[in-house]
């Protein structure tokens, strides 16, 4: 069987390494293109704080939480040991601890539910969540969850990457282009080349739905902007800090290692492919991060990356096979959840593209879906 997978961000690069790991012939297209949601996402896995509560959502991100362990041991297994997955725990920080009891009451019942990865459960006073992330305001109380993980998405994808070169795949760089080879197959053209395939993997997040046009399939998804802000901070600890986020807020901050703490991000929908940084979207992010993080206003600023998500208008993915094109595997529309869902959304791609049973029902992400306003 030979499979092309187009798109080698988190979920294609996911897909092709468990594709070649079953002795799959795969091709692997990287399209290199600037602004990957995978390269510019925060690389906070806590799908329990989540704004969503659709429980399509939650049973797809609660199976994609429990896979991640297995997916870095068996990364390792390919000598693939850098990858940054670390569970750091989480606050939700808020001016008054009362504030943060609904967020109690939702987190115990998870834990009610069996959804054990929440992990433990503390309310803190005021004071409390500086203690673990110094730079904060402190008279933020706070809301403990020993869960949650920080992950460089990056680490991650670029493992996925090796990992499925080492396991056969081929990979190409380059634009692509699908065409059909026949009734219900489709090929992909890269650099002057036509790749014969058996089934094609659409994974080519916010680009996707340009990609399959060509081919009467139609895809309701489209880029999102987000800035993402980089600080360094000088002689801090900062790879053990809990990631942070607060009340009421699409923000957050997190640490990684060597003082960098990464704050974000802007939601910035209807702005196309426009990869420019913003002074509004900078000021944006600075304006709510400083506000609950005081101290890092001597931070320095080192870095700003721009990612373009690929949403959906019901907060769902496209996760499927089209109707009338069996040879397409459409994997793309995770959103603002990619780091946390995409490496298993490409597991589950590949089930779908090998004609297997997927380890979770996914009829209800039917790629050429109507998707609603949400």
């Amino acid at each position: 069987m030979r499979v092309v997978v187009v798109g080698a961000g988190i979920v294609g690069a996911s897909a092709a390494f468990h594709l070649a790991r079953r002795g799959v012939e795969v091709d692997l297209i990287d399209g290199d293109i600037p602004g990957r949601a995978t390269l510019a996402g925060a690389g906070i896995i806590c799908p329990w704080l989540s704004q969503s509560r659709d429980p399509r959502y939650e049973a797809l991100a609660f199976a994609a939480v429990r896979d991640y362990p297995g997916l870095v041991a068996s990364l390792v297994a390919f000598g693939e040991t850098g990858v940054d997955y670390a569970p750091v725990g989480g606050l939700v920080v808020a001016p008054a601890r009362d504030q943060l009891e609904p967020v109690a009451r939702r987190l115990q019942s998870y834990l009610d539910r069996g959804v054990t990865e929440v992990g433990e459960v503390r309310l803190l006073d005021a004071g409390g969540p500086k203690a673990l992330f110094p730079h904060l305001d402190p008279a933020l109380a706070g809301l403990y969850l020993s869960g949650a993980i920080r992950v460089s998405g990056e680490s991650v994808r670029a493992a996925l990457h090796r990992a499925a070169v080492e396991a056969g795949a081929r990979p190409w760089s380059g634009t692509a282009t699908l065409e059909r080879t026949g009734r219900t197959r489709v090929g992909a053209w890269v650099q002057g080349k036509l790749l014969q395939a058996d089934v094609v993997v659409v994974a080519a997040g916010a680009w996707s739905a340009a990609l399959c046009r060509p081919l009467a399939v139609h895809l309701e998804v489209e880029p999102q902007r987000g800035q993402i802000l980089h600080l360094k901070v000088e002689d801090a600890s900062t790879a053990t800090w809990p990631l942070i986020v607060p009340v009421l807020s699409e923000y957050y901050l997190l640490g990684f290692g060597e003082g960098r703490v990464v704050m974000g991000a802007t939601r910035e929908s209807g702005s196309g492919f426009d990869f420019r940084v913003t002074a509004g979207g900078v000021a944006e992010v600075l304006e709510e991060g400083l506000r609950i993080a005081p101290g890092l206003k001597t931070a320095a600023l080192e870095e700003i990356r721009v990612g373009f998500r690929p949403m959906t208008r019901d907060g769902l993915p496209l996760l499927g096979r089209p109707r009338l094109s069996p040879g397409l595997v459409i994997a793309t529309g995770l959103g603002r959840y990619g780091l946390t869902v995409g490496p298993y959304a490409g597991r589950l791609a590949a089930q779908l593209a090998l004609e297997e049973t997927p380890d979770l029902d996914v009829a209800c992400f039917e790629p050429e879906r109507r998707t609603a306003i949400r």
